[in-house]
């Protein structure tokens, strides 16, 4: 088996495994503060639900979409970088329990880098297969994601807990430093190393970035979902009317009102004969792309006064049966919200029943996976 000092070269030193990690630890720790943000939207009890700014599940979800981009060439640059160090040895002491304790440490840290490895390629895997849509694995993304960010952070904090000291003293050393840097290999190749891993982070993250961030939309080469594009209505498409299999009750919809005095069913025209407002909203979904559109309809609370007051959580039921997400609990800071629409047209025109027809919910700061579409179930909750 090899020493470390066998696989001695530019992009194998510590200074550079220092800078890489220290880049990386950024993005992670981006990916993370961002990531909580999501999963605190998606839940109806989270400790943070404002309406506004109306953008900001964009912002928050672009840049933990971004973020994790970067993670790829940087993580995969760190790994190289530091793989020599998976075959050093544990350090020599006198046989005994100063031995024996020795060995122990040098397994732990050595596990609890096989778990940093691989939590961290796992969840950006997991990540990246998402914004693709791609769920080749058999569990559900969202809890496996959310636990292995947990994990990941857990395991970073660990390791730069105990890396410290040494992090901190390659750091601050200029010129060739390390254990495993030899007098061969000198500062300019471990420069072109990290340049080379930073360029292919910002490359691919300018690639793909513009399918939210919708100036850098003409080079957004790499991305699955870009606002430019020829979506339809202005909107890209996650789950058609189709798969959704709503299509064949389209004709007969009604909406139905149930607050705590009785209910109340309407139909299309009878919503048509409401007042009507315009609202100007972003739309962002998990896989990072987001757009803004301007969309028509009847705002939620003016629904709700129909059958009770406002001030309650609402109950949204769409006419999808079996997803996730066919029953949302909309928050009474949005219920309320003068914002907060069911709308009937996009852009100036009547929802394609892939956008929701005949109506669907669109709310100021919410994932675009709890704007419910096909609605045909308001319930006011106590």
């Amino acid at each position: 088996m090899p020493r470390p000092d066998d696989l001695a070269s530019a992009a194998h030193s510590t200074a550079l495994v220092a800078r890489l990690g220290r880049l990386l630890g950024i993005a992670f720790a981006i990916c993370f503060l961002t990531g909580l943000l999501s999963w605190n939207a998606k839940r109806p009890d989270g400790w943070l639900l404002l309406a506004a700014p109306s953008w900001g599940y964009r912002v928050s979800q672009g840049v933990h979409v971004a973020a994790g981009l970067c993670c790829l060439p940087l993580l995969m640059a760190k790994v190289y970088s530091a793989y020599p160090l998976f075959f050093a040895r544990p350090g020599s002491a006198p046989a005994g329990p100063r031995r024996i304790s020795a060995v122990v440490g040098f397994l732990g840290e050595k596990g609890l880098t096989a778990i940093l490895v691989g939590a961290g390629i796992m969840q950006v895997s997991t990540g990246l297969f998402n914004i693709f849509q791609w769920y080749a694995f058999g569990f559900d993304f969202v809890s496996i994601h959310f636990a292995l960010a947990w994990i990941s952070i857990g395991a970073i904090v660990i390791h730069v807990a105990i890396k410290l000291p040494k992090i901190k003293q390659t750091l601050r050393r200029r010129g060739p430093a390390s254990d495993i840097d030899s007098d061969a290999t000198g500062e300019r190749p471990r420069r072109s190393f990290l340049f080379a891993a930073v360029g292919a982070a910002i490359g691919l993250t300018a690639l793909t970035v513009g399918q939210s961030f919708t100036p850098l939309d003409r080079i957004a080469l790499l991305a699955p979902r870009r606002p430019r594009s020829r979506n339809l209505q202005g909107v890209p498409v996650n789950r058609t009317a189709e798969q959704a299999r709503v299509l064949d009750r389209l004709a007969d919809w009604r909406l139905t009102l149930v607050g705590p005095g009785g209910s109340r069913t309407i139909d299309r025209e009878q919503l048509a004969e409401l007042p009507q407002v315009e609202v100007r909203l972003p739309i962002a979904c998990v896989e990072g792309w987001s757009v803004s559109a301007t969309w028509s309809g009847v705002r939620v609370r003016d629904l709700i006064g129909l059958i009770s007051a406002g001030g309650s959580d609402v109950r949204v039921t769409s006419m999808e049966r079996g997803s996730a997400y066919a029953v949302t609990r909309l928050p009474a800071a949005f219920a309320d919200h003068p914002d907060t629409v069911l709308a009937t047209m996009i852009n100036g025109e009547p929802l394609h029943p892939d956008h929701g027809y005949p109506a669907r919910i669109i709310a100021p700061n919410r994932p675009g996976e709890l704007q419910t579409k096909w609605v045909e179930r308001l319930e006011v909750l106590r």
